[in-house]
């Protein structure tokens, strides 16, 4: 087990989901990697869930704002690096290429939070933590694992990220002449940045959604439908990665409760350290990856 308490700046340190439905999501997810939940109550009346694996908590489910529901857009799971300064960061962002779409935003004694856009789109955020850290596992069986970012302009979101961070990098080629690159915070791999297909690139809508921590901001909003599976397995933004013991299981269990299946479970058989992979759809349009830890 990989336990959580604190995290370095640059390092991502917790992903959320916003969905139309949280008690259907809970459900879902509970059935995928047993999650048990507390329910708190949202400002407006309604309630948000924090998950936990035994007693640590992993991530959150929250009620879409009442614009991204209007619009029908679907369900969005966010990542957010953590920061000393989430001001500073917001300042920097204009001369890094980037643009700040929310924040900095007080939520609560939690922490402070901001929302990004990296040259080329991918809704990024960023946390400050008060009482909130992080998510107290990473790297295993129900808990955060990877993350990686989609997007058509992989150059130039790679410098933004050293630029407000300061990370270093590690270049990997890929067989069709493009490459994939991993942000590093003291030489451990954190998350990784890829060019998006051009074909998806085209045609990609950008999804800007929040999480809601017990709080009631104005979260930019989304402005997507929801899409076929084979539209939605390839969009400008960030992937998110959980740990499974078997993506076969993970697959099946999912499937069994409404998920639909993306990208079928891959892997390199030549290459023991490669886990299996799979990319999957919840009810409400959630777009989550497994990988065996």
């Amino acid at each position: 087990m990989t336990g959580r308490t604190t995290f370095k700046a640059g390092e991502i340190c917790w992903a959320d989901l916003q969905t139309k439905d949280v008690p259907a999501a809970k459900t879902f997810y509970a059935a995928v990697f047993g999650w048990r939940y507390e329910n708190l109550p949202t400002p407006d009346g309604r309630s948000y869930s924090k998950a936990f694996l035994g007693d640590d908590l992993v991530t959150v489910i929250a009620p879409q704002n009442p614009q991204q529901e209007a619009s029908g857009t679907p369900a969005q799971w966010n990542i957010y690096f953590a920061a000393a300064d989430a001001g500073a960061i917001v300042e920097e962002t204009p001369h890094a290429g980037g643009a700040v779409e929310f924040g900095p935003e007080e939520v609560g004694d939690t922490g402070i939070m901001v929302f990004l856009a990296p040259p080329g789109g991918g809704t990024t955020g960023v946390w400050q933590p008060g009482t909130h850290t992080g998510a107290a596992r990473y790297n295993e069986p129900g808990a955060l694992a990877w993350a990686e970012l989609l997007t058509p302009e992989p150059q130039a979101a790679v410098a933004f990220f050293q630029q407000l961070f300061g990370h270093d990098v590690t270049e990997y080629p890929q067989d069709d002449g493009g490459t994939y690159t991993t942000l590093m915070v003291d030489s451990a791999e954190v998350a990784g940045i890829a060019a998006l297909p051009a074909d998806d690139a085209d045609d990609a809508d950008e999804e800007d959604e929040a999480e809601f921590w017990g709080a009631e901001p104005e979260y930019p909003a989304g402005n997507g439908d929801k899409a076929e599976p084979d539209e939605h397995a390839l969009q400008t933004g960030w992937q998110v990665y959980f740990g499974v013991s078997s993506v076969a299981d993970a697959v099946a269990a999912a499937v069994a409760a409404g998920a639909i299946v993306l990208i079928e479970p891959e892997g390199d058989p030549d290459d023991e350290d490669a886990g299996s992979v799979a990319t999957l759809q919840d009810p409400q349009g959630g777009v989550f990856s497994v990988l065996e830890v």
